[in-house]
C-alpha cells in the first residue's frame, strides 16, 4: 500500500528520506492517538456525575510525572534531530570521485554542463551506480532543482553556488521539477534525468559534439576577458598569480584567512574589493553583469584545473590542464565498462542541445 503512496526509490538517497518520513510518521501518529485516547479516557471517567476520585494528586507523583513527561519528550527529540541531521550531512559531502555537473537555472528551464563539456537542456544524462555532484546557481531568481525519485530537492540562488549529490541506484527516466515558485511558466520549467547503463553511457557520450571541457573554455575565456593582463605570470601589474591557489589558505588584508574554494572564487570576481588579498592593492574590477552564471563556472573550472600544489609560471596552454575528464574521445567508447550486462534500455535521447 505504501509502494503505491510514495514515488519509486531509485537513489542511494531515497531509502534513508523514506524511513525518516515513515518513522515520523509513526512518532506523530503514536502521539495523535496518546492525546486522543487519554482525552476520551477522562472524558468518560470523570464526567459529570461518575463517582471518580477527583482528589490532587500527591506532589511526589505529580512532580515525577512532569519529569518523566519532559525527559522522554527531550530524548525523542534528541533522537529525532540526530537520525535526521545524519541523513542531511551525508546529502551535503559528495565522494572525490563523483562526476561533476554545473546546472544554471533561468526562468524557465534547466542548463547543465558536464567537466567534459557536454551540454544539454532540461536533461541530464548519468550513468547508474555512480555519484553525480551538482553545482547549482542561478541567473535570475529563486529555483529548486527537485527530482522525486533521488528524493533530491536542492535550491538554486543567484549569486550563489550551491551543491547537491546523488548515486542512482536503477536506470530510467525520471522527472525533474522546479519546486519554487519562479514566475509566469514555473509549472512548465520541467526536465528528465536520464540514467543509463555504464556502457550505454559511454556510447551516448561518444556521440556528443564534441567540445572543450570546462577548464579549457575558462582558460581561453582567461585571455578574452582581459584577466590574464594582470593575473599572468610576468604582468607588469602587481596581482595574485592564480597557479597553485586552488584549496590553499589565502591571507586577507586585515589578518582574515580563507580558503581559496568556489565561493571565494566567485565572490573575488564579482565582489573583488570585500576580501583584498594582503600585499595587493582593491585596484581589480567588478564583474558582476558583465560575466555571466556559465562563464564564472568556466573561470572557476580553469583556475581548479591550474593546481593546488607549488606555484609555477605558466603559459597560456602550457602544461596541458588537469580538467578531471575522465578521457578523450577515443576513450569514451562503448568498451569502457567491457561485458557489463544491460538490463534496461532507456528511452532514446536525442543529440545534446547546446544553448
Amino acid at each position: 500500500m505504501l509502494a503505491g503512496l510514495m514515488p519509486e526509490q531509485a537513489s542511494e538517497l531515497a531509502p534513508r528520506v523514506d524511513a525518516i518520513f515513515l518513522g515520523l510518521t509513526a512518532i506523530s501518529a503514536f502521539i495523535v492517538l496518546l492525546v486522543v485516547g487519554l482525552v476520551v479516557a477522562f472524558s468518560i471517567r470523570f464526567r459529570r456525575g461518575s463517582k471518580a476520585n477527583r482528589d490532587a494528586l500527591p506532589n511526589l507523583v505529580s512532580r515525577e510525572f512532569e519529569i518523566g513527561w519532559t525527559a522522554a519528550t527531550l530524548f525523542v527529540f534528541v533522537f529525532i534531530f540526530w537520525w535526521a541531521a545524519s541523513a542531511e550531512i551525508r546529502a551535503f559531502v559528495a565522494p572525490k570521485d563523483a562526476i561533476e555537473v554545473h546546472v544554471v537555472a533561468k526562468q524557465w528551464m534547466w542548463k547543465t554542463q558536464s567537466a567534459n563539456g557536454v551540454r544539454e537542456i532540461n536533461e541530464l544524462h548519468v550513468p547508474v551506480g555512480a555519484p553525480v555532484r551538482l553545482i547549482l546557481t542561478s541567473q535570475d531568481v529563486i529555483h529548486a532543482f527537485y527530482v522525486p525519485a533521488f528524493r533530491l530537492k536542492r535550491d538554486a540562488l543567484p549569486g550563489q553556488q550551491t551543491e547537491a549529490w546523488f548515486k542512482a541506484t536503477k536506470t530510467g527516466t525520471f522527472h525533474l521539477l522546479c519546486t519554487e515558485y519562479c514566475g509566469t511558466d514555473h509549472a512548465r520549467m520541467l526536465g528528465r534525468i536520464v540514467v543509463m547503463e555504464p556502457e550505454d553511457y559511454a556510447r551516448w557520450l561518444s556521440a556528443q559534439p564534441e567540445g572543450d571541457d570546462l577548464a579549457h573554455q575558462g582558460e581561453r575565456l582567461f585571455t578574452a576577458r582581459g584577466c590574464a593582463g594582470c593575473h599572468a605570470p610576468g604582468s607588469a601589474v602587481h596581482a595574485p598569480d592564480l597557479a597553485g591557489l586552488w584549496g590553499r589558505a589565502v591571507q586577507l588584508a586585515g589578518g582574515r584567512t580563507v580558503t581559496a574554494d568556489g565561493a571565494y572564487i566567485r565572490d573575488s570576481i564579482l565582489q573583488p574589493k570585500r576580501d583584498v588579498v594582503a600585499g595587493y592593492e582593491p585596484i581589480m574590477p567588478s564583474y558582476a553583469g558583465l560575466l555571466s552564471d556559465g562563464e564564472i563556472q568556466e573561470l572557476t573550472a580553469y583556475i581548479r584545473a591550474l593546481g593546488s600544489g607549488s606555484r609555477s609560471s605558466r603559459r597560456l596552454g602550457e602544461p596541458p590542464l588537469s580538467s578531471r575528464v575522465p578521457g578523450g574521445p577515443e576513450e569514451r567508447s562503448p568498451a569502457l565498462v567491457p561485458g557489463a550486462p544491460v538490463t534496461d534500455t532507456p528511452a532514446p535521447a536525442g543529440p545534446a542541445t547546446r544553448p
